[in-house]
């Protein structure tokens, strides 16, 4: 490889949706016309489900720098070590994240991911753990997660059929900072008013068990119920705060597949980057550079996400503003020597 890796941004991939909005516009985005519901950020699925609203190949093209205009997947298939490092892609060979924004200026459907034993017997669902990190909401706003402790499956059944589903949720309300890791198999929703950062496992098949009186969507009552973890909801993360010589470092979200924490910088840091493993950033507040022997400087504003392979070479970052971004990292990493 003659060109060597460097900070990748992303062309971001919007999706119009019935509960979608224009809060966006908050994070310096330009939006395209329509109620947009999701900006996927970083995107390596082959195939993508109905049931998610998908149905076709998605791709996140990279935005700047010499390969601008090239699909992270044909990147990875190029140069994955260097890309890559340590990190494995999954059994599917695909990179073993995906990155959004949302907003729900709606509730969104009352929905569950295919849990794991759901998932191993149905070759078409794929699992999805998730964790929404909250931006912003509207006075009130608040998230569904988890069915009430003691509901039983056929309770549930009937209150789909009575629309007294909201009663059975747990009603978390929500505010900016907030974090909530939402494993497979969790009941849950997204209310209206809230615009949330997510990362999860790559997958989109989503069962909907319901909808809020919305018409013209299917439901998947059936796949759902299937799924449905009926015993204690999940815990809330509980933020821990980590070491950092030149940062405020939040520990948000640790499990399986990926860690989530929260990273503070002061305005007129200049400090060198040196992960020995892959990144992801999502630029929340302030604006930065990275620069480093790579070519060009990577402006870092807010609303942008960057993919940071490992080992860059003498990449330093410079925080023009004071800065907070979420951090990415991938526990599934196992430390060696990249080929």
């Amino acid at each position: 490889m003659t060109q060597p890796a460097y900070p990748l941004l992303f062309e971001p991939i919007y999706k119009e949706k019935v509960w979608g909005g224009r809060a966006m516009l908050n994070l310096g985005r330009d939006l395209p016309p329509g109620d947009i519901g999701e900006s996927w950020e970083l995107a390596d699925l082959a195939t993508t489900s109905a049931s998610g609203g998908g149905g076709g190949v998605e791709y996140s093209a990279v935005a700047n720098g010499p390969w601008q205009g090239q699909t992270f997947h044909d990147l990875l298939q190029a140069y994955g070590r260097t890309l890559l490092g340590d990190l494995p892609l999954n059994e599917f060979g695909q990179f073993p994240l995906l990155v959004k924004f949302l907003d729900a200026h709606a509730d969104l459907s009352v929905q569950v991911h295919p849990s794991a034993a759901y998932a191993a017997t149905h070759p078409d669902a794929f699992l999805k753990s998730e964790a929404w990190y909250i931006l912003d909401r509207t006075p009130g706003s608040c998230i569904y997660k988890g069915i009430v402790q003691g509901t039983t499956p056929q309770q549930f059944r009937e209150a789909i059929k009575d629309n007294t589903v909201e009663e059975l949720m747990i009603k978390v309300p929500v505010e900016p900072g907030d974090c909530h890791y939402l494993p497979s198999g969790t009941c849950h929703a997204l209310g209206a008013g809230v615009l949330a950062a997510e990362v999860q496992t790559p997958s989109d098949t989503t069962f909907r068990v319901y909808d809020w009186g919305r018409t013209g969507r299917e439901l998947h009552i059936e796949e759902a119920l299937a799924c449905i973890d009926f015993g204690p909801p999940p815990e809330a993360s509980t933020p821990t705060h980590l070491e950092g010589p030149y940062a405020t470092i939040d520990r948000l979200v640790s499990c399986e597949y990926f860690r989530i924490d929260r990273v503070q910088v002061e305005a007129g840091m200049h400090e060198g980057l040196t992960h020995e493993q892959p990144r992801v950033w999502m630029i929340l507040e302030g604006a930065g550079t990275i620069s480093g022997d790579f070519g060009e400087t990577v402006t870092l504003p807010k609303g942008r996400t960057v993919y940071l392979p490992p080992k860059l070479s003498n990449a330093t970052l410079t925080a023009d503003a004071a800065m907070t971004w979420l951090e990415v990292s991938f526990p599934q990493a196992q430390p060696g020597t990249l080929a």
